[in-house]
């Protein structure tokens, strides 16, 4: 399907400061009745007050459950300061201004020099994988959330203790939750071979306060210099071409250049933390020569920092964009100030399409709550497109034909706020169209929601994606 660019005027950008407004300009995403009573009743001291409360009447039984409540919420309660004001830009993706505020706000330099390609499912990005594996001189690093057993998973355990054995340094830090199913047969492979293998975050009594935060993040870094990063962990159902629903649509980038020492932070940081061993020295971060001519930067995003810096980066894309905006992300569940700013950007003449997973989704709650929050997108005139050939697990987005990311993020709270993730993001045409073509080859695939259609939703659905959205800061 060949990609249309349709040349928009420039419309009008918004003022920063209204009448009668503080400096600040006007918050985005203002709670409703609903909202407030959501946050309330997330709110651990509420829960702990009543259990004081219960406890001084004398009603012991119901005061211990209050209390046990207020503590769950009170180790669910994401710390991240999200984003309300200054959601009004004057300037466009396409300035100086939009790079160095995206620079600025994020603490990451762009770095130039870049090689960047994309592949397109299992049968592109695996082989890729393993080559560069198979390559690999001196060091390889491996952060995952899942690996599980299976073909592909004793294929790339095969290939890592075979590097090993030839001594070169692998390391893998793997999420404690999510690669919990890496199966016997592999774990005794990557420890008899000397790869060190490490769990993220495992759950244990004294780090019960972070039990909810993982490391989401899919990187594999062999040298220092060629990186790997996507939507793809280490499974069986990602290999293949998207040919069925027990094959899944996804999307990694190879990038082999400096910026490549982005996600290889990001492993240090996290190796730092879980083992106290500082990974330093060439064989990490070596020399790096230019490989391409593309201009890239890594975001990384942890709880621990207090603030997204992977929210910052789509908020701020998303309120610059003056043409086009256009998300594919398995998960999308936009709270009030990003449901907010997307109809902003549709209401000066953006072309906002996103692109969600369908029937196959894997995750109920987190389909309930996108289809719940459809309504004010479409009245808005936002383009919603469900895409129901497999599992369609990319997290992309590409605005105005220059500016694209790729990366692990879901558009949900839990990856803002309580996983740890890495957005690759690009300023490159040729990469932006690339993504573009990729976007509308998949709307294929894809069935498009019509505002009748969602009003028309069945009672089920309806309560399921009230229940769900009401516990959306979870998903």
């Amino acid at each position: 399907m060949p990609l249309m660019r349709v040349k928009h005027p420039s419309p009008p950008v918004p003022p920063q400061k209204r009448a009668g407004e503080s400096g600040r300009g006007r918050p985005k995403g203002r709670l409703g009745w609903l909202g407030s009573g959501r946050k309330l009743f997330w709110s651990w001291w509420l829960w702990i007050a009543a259990a004081i409360a219960l406890e001084i009447l004398g009603h012991w039984g119901p005061g211990v459950a209050c209390a046990a409540i207020g503590f769950v919420f009170y180790l669910l309660t994401p710390q991240e300061h999200v984003p309300r004001y200054g959601l009004d830009t004057a300037f466009a993706v396409h300035s100086h201004e939009f790079l160095t505020s995206i620079v600025g706000t994020t603490g990451v330099p762009l770095v130039k020099n870049n090689k960047i390609t994309i592949l397109n499912n299992g049968d592109e990005f695996y082989p890729a994988m393993l080559e560069a594996i198979g390559n690999a001189r001196k060091t390889i690093t491996m952060e995952a959330y899942i690996f599980w057993k299976g073909d592909i998973g004793l294929r790339f355990a095969q290939a890592l203790a075979e590097r090993r054995q030839a001594g070169v340094t692998v390391k893998l830090l793997l999420d404690a939750v999510g690669s919990a199913s890496i199966g016997a047969e592999i774990e005794k492979i990557l420890q008899e071979s000397g790869c060190e293998l490490v769990w993220y975050n495992p759950i244990r009594l004294r780090t019960i306060s972070r039990f909810n935060n993982r490391t989401h993040r899919k990187s594999l870094v062999v040298d220092g210099r060629i990186a790997f990063t996507g939507g793809a962990g280490i499974a069986d159902h990602w290999t293949g071409n998207a040919q069925d629903p027990a094959h899944w649509r996804d999307i990694q980038i190879r990038l082999e250049g400096p910026d490549a020492f982005g996600l290889q932070t990001g492993f240090a940081q996290n190796w730092l933390d879980t083992t106290g061993e500082l990974v330093s020295g060439e064989g990490f971060f070596p020399p790096c020569d230019a490989a391409g001519t593309m201009a890239a930067l890594t975001i990384l995003s942890t709880p621990e920092a207090g603030s997204s810096a992977v929210r910052i980066m789509y908020y701020l894309s998303i309120v610059s964009a003056r043409h086009s905006i256009y998300i594919a992300n398995p998960y999308f569940i936009p709270d009030d100030a990003a449901t907010e700013i997307l109809i902003d950007a549709r209401h000066r003449g953006v072309d906002v399409k996103v692109m969600i997973t369908g029937i196959h989704n894997d995750m109920r709650l987190s389909r309930y709550s996108s289809i719940h929050l459809y309504g004010k997108l479409l009245e808005a005139g936002i383009e919603i497109y469900e895409y129901n050939r497999t599992m369609l697990h990319q997290k992309t987005m590409v605005v105005d034909g220059i500016w694209s990311t790729v990366g692990t993020t879901n558009f949900d709270n839990r990856s803002f706020a309580l996983n740890e993730e890495s957005n690759v993001c690009v300023h490159d045409r040729r990469l932006a169209e690339q993504l573009e073509q990729i976007f509308m080859e998949d709307l294929k695939g894809c069935d498009q929601v019509t505002l009748e259609n969602w009003r028309r939703r069945g009672l089920k659905t309806r309560l399921l994606g009230a229940v769900c959205v009401f516990l959306k800061d979870q998903t």
